[in-house]
């Protein structure tokens, strides 16, 4: 009886025999020398990766304290970390190529596999590909992982020259990944504002005592995409001295308006000359009106409308300052804003001992109908209605408070008495002049109105 494996093994030997050197002894062997040579620097180039970006903070410190000059070449390295990974991926890479071209040209140009293709086909892609991987990949880079600061302190040397041989390389790798940062950056940030918004929603869905926590949360979410204009103290509600009055006249005008900083201007307010600090004038209490006040101004400092508040709050930081002067784009006085109302978007009102209790902008006629100043900001008549900011956003324009959207919804000056629809929402002109509307009443959309179940209600079958 015949024996199928005894037939199918000597086919197998009889292929394996029929393969063939096509190469000298000496050229074979120098091949898979310069194989084995780039496996190595494979090994030691994975290792690396895994070595210098596992570094811990602590590690880290160590090495920028140290005196050793291999430690702070490692220091240097890793202060540019983008061209540190561009010339180790291309470094891989390249030997990675090499290794697969070699192992090519072993397979195919020193060997005769025409009578077994299907062999050399077997060597050249499982045997290469397992040799790249287990000995060029997974096992250098679990060393690494174990010993990252020997392992770094060892390639750092060949890391420096490779990063000169391959700066060309590199350079146009990281600046193509700069690019694409930039152009991405602030679409991936919004996807992801509004993402933590919807969590923020989620988590506090249901009404309880952790109302002033969710507001903080959000406050925090949305800190960078809120503008100057946006927070600021318009124009028409700054309270500012004019800069030829008496000493003994400022002193009773700055007492009356209750602040520490009050702006100074001639002639209107889109001359604004400087910031008078009311504990600069103390030690001059004592003195008459020859005294001149105007040397004590200090330098303002003017940011454009459109300017976020994150960033204006780094500035103030900067600058040891608590004002800034709003700017429009004209050059024009717009308004003017401080720390507090940069840090009121997130904790919310702050009151000290002499402030007074501040009235709401808004008084509640019943469960649908409110009445507003106009000049409130529209976030502040989301905030209190709880309403979604996305319902008026296209229809606002560039309006930040609620009369100007009630302009960009009718596009003319509306006079009293006059309403405005808009969605399921109604605005009724309360007062209004040549020049501005003055009061606003608020209609509310309608609850749906649910019919309460009965006893003889039963569900259908």
């Amino acid at each position: 009886m015949d024996n199928p494996d005894g037939d199918s093994q000597l086919s197998w030997l009889f292929l394996l025999n029929q393969i063939t050197l096509a190469a000298s002894v000496q050229e074979l062997v120098m091949t898979l020398a310069a194989i084995f040579l780039l496996l190595i620097c494979s090994a030691l180039i994975s290792g690396a990766e895994v070595a210098f970006f596992s570094l811990s903070k602590t590690a880290h410190g160590e090495l920028i304290q140290s005196e050793s000059p291999r430690d702070k070449l490692i220091v240097h390295l890793l202060d540019h970390p983008k061209k540190l990974l561009a010339t180790l991926l291309i470094a891989n890479n390249f030997v990675n190529v090499s290794i697969v071209i070699l192992s090519y040209y072993v397979t195919f140009r020193q060997f005769d596999f025409s009578t077994a293709p299907f062999v050399g086909f077997l060597i050249q892609t499982l045997l290469v590909t397992l040799l790249i991987v287990m000995f060029g990949e997974v096992l250098p880079k679990v060393y690494a992982t174990e010993k990252n600061l020997q392992v770094a302190a060892f390639m750092a040397p060949a890391l420096k020259v490779l990063n000169r041989v391959f700066a060309p390389f590199s350079f146009l790798l990281v600046s193509g990944t700069n690019l694409i940062d930039k152009r991405f950056k602030n679409k991936i940030q919004n996807v992801s504002i509004d993402e933590l918004n919807q969590a923020i929603e989620l988590t506090y869905e249901e009404e309880d005592e952790n109302t002033e926590e969710k507001e903080i949360l959000k406050g925090i979410v949305n800190f960078g995409n809120i503008s100057v204009k946006q927070v600021m103290t318009s124009r028409q509600d700054i309270t500012a001295v004019e800069s030829d009055v008496l000493f003994r006249e400022l002193i009773a005008q700055i007492t009356d308006s209750g602040y520490s900083r009050v702006p100074v201007y001639t002639e209107s307010l889109d001359k604004i000359d400087g910031i008078l600090y009311l504990k600069d004038l103390l030690a001059h209490l004592d003195k008459d009106d020859t005294f001149d006040w105007r040397p004590l101004l200090r330098k303002p400092y003017f940011v454009p409308e459109k300017k976020r508040i994150d960033d204006l709050f780094k500035d103030f930081q900067g600058k040891h300052t608590h004002m800034a002067v709003v700017v429009d784009e004209y050059g024009g006085c717009a308004g003017l804003i401080t720390l507090e109302d940069i840090l009121e978007e997130i904790v919310g009102e702050i009151n000290d001992e002499f402030d007074e209790a501040e009235e709401l902008p808004y008084e509640q006629i019943d469960e649908r109908n409110y009445i507003f100043e106009a000049k409130t900001q529209l976030q502040e008549v989301y905030k209190y209605l709880d309403i979604d900011s996305e319902t008026f956003e296209e229809a606002r324009g560039d309006a930040d408070s609620l009369a100007g959207l009630l302009l960009e919804l009718s596009g003319h000056m509306p006079v009293a008495g006059e309403e405005i629809n808009f969605e399921a929402y109604l605005f009724t002109i309360l007062e209004a002049d040549d020049r501005r509307i003055i009061s606003v009443r608020i209609t509310l959309p309608e609850l749906p109105q649910t019919e309460p179940k009965t006893e003889n209600d039963s569900p259908e079958i």
